[in-house]
């Protein structure tokens, strides 16, 4: 599913138009971006956790010419499926 199709999923489901439901998707994103930009951590209970993990500095190797590339730390969202969201999913 891309975002148009969400977009249209929404707008069906809210019975609302194609627009309205893109203005409520596009805040519920900016909502999230937000929060991770701070550093925190939002809980959508049944659905799960989106928090930031902080990754260290590190060597890697470029694959076609095997050169050693030092990668900055860095910061990077992630997602951990609640409970309910792995249930539904088996």
């Amino acid at each position: 599913m891309n975002k148009a199709e969400l977009v249209a999923d929404v707008a069906e489901r809210m019975g609302e138009s194609k627009l309205k439901a893109e203005e409520a998707v596009n805040a519920v994103f900016d909502a999230l971006t937000n929060a991770l930009k701070k550093g925190d951590e939002v809980r959508l209970p049944a659905f799960g956790v989106f928090d930031v993990k902080e990754t260290a500095a590190r060597t890697a190797r470029n694959p076609q010419t095997g050169e050693e590339v030092k990668v900055p730390a860095g910061r990077k969202a992630r997602f951990k499926p609640g409970k309910a969201l792995k249930d539904a999913m088996a």
